[in-house]
């Protein structure tokens, strides 16, 4: 409630499944201003619509259509507004299918990332979060080594300026896009085979609301 109360609030990738759930607990703690950014007009539009029927009360949403990616897409946001906090939680899911993207992949996770931190540091936010992954612990695909490079550069800037910026890794969570659950189940409802890493895995898995508890204890 002390860092986020009376604060302005960015979220990247605020219409995802992460950021969608994160934008919903931090209005709990009715923030100044809440700022949802994301590069899918129908994403930003399903939690813009949300959070007017939830929070009819709150006056300070504003629900932008940019790419992290974009420099002049930060800078309207950055420059407009005094931000305090910011979570960083833009990044594509699904990890096959971007390692035939890789220019797309490095574009959104490392330009993206280093372009909010600079931004973030020189307008002198109180917080930056990372949103990481399991994935960038002894990388072993592009997805995980994006990410990893994302972490690296997040703790770069904050030894560097001596900033508050953290990177907090998810595991596997329920329900959010790219999550492998909803592929089992369609196999399972279609005979099968259910195509599993190995036989004998275990996957454990979280909640979004748990996983977005995290984050803001992070």
């Amino acid at each position: 409630n002390n860092y986020i109360n009376d604060k302005v609030v960015l979220v990247t990738g605020g219409g995802g499944s992460i950021g969608s759930e994160l934008c919903l607990q931090l209005l709990r703690f009715q923030p100044k201003q809440l700022i949802v950014f994301d590069n899918c007009e129908d994403h930003v539009y399903q939690i813009d619509r949300q959070i007017k029927q939830r929070f009819p009360e709150f006056s300070g949403l504003r629900s932008v259509v940019g790419d992290v990616a974009c420099d002049d897409d930060l800078r309207s946001v950055f420059q407009t507004v005094a931000i305090d906090v910011v979570f960083h939680a833009a990044a594509y899911k699904h990890v096959p299918l971007m390692e035939y993207n890789i220019n797309a992949l490095m574009k959104n996770s490392i330009r993206g990332t280093r372009l909010v931190l600079e931004h973030s540091k020189s307008v002198k936010v109180d917080r930056f979060i990372l949103i990481s992954t399991d994935k960038a612990v002894n990388p072993t695909n592009s997805m995980g080594a994006s990410k990893r490079f994302c972490e690296l550069l997040t703790l770069a800037y904050a030894r560097e300026y001596g900033v508050n910026f953290s990177a907090v890794r998810f595991g596997n969570v329920l329900g959010s896009r790219g999550s492998v659950v909803p592929l089992f189940e369609k196999q399972i409802l279609e005979g099968g085979p259910v195509t599993v890493t190995h036989p004998e895995v275990t996957r454990f898995l979280m909640t979004r609301a748990e996983a977005c508890q995290l984050v803001l204890q992070a």
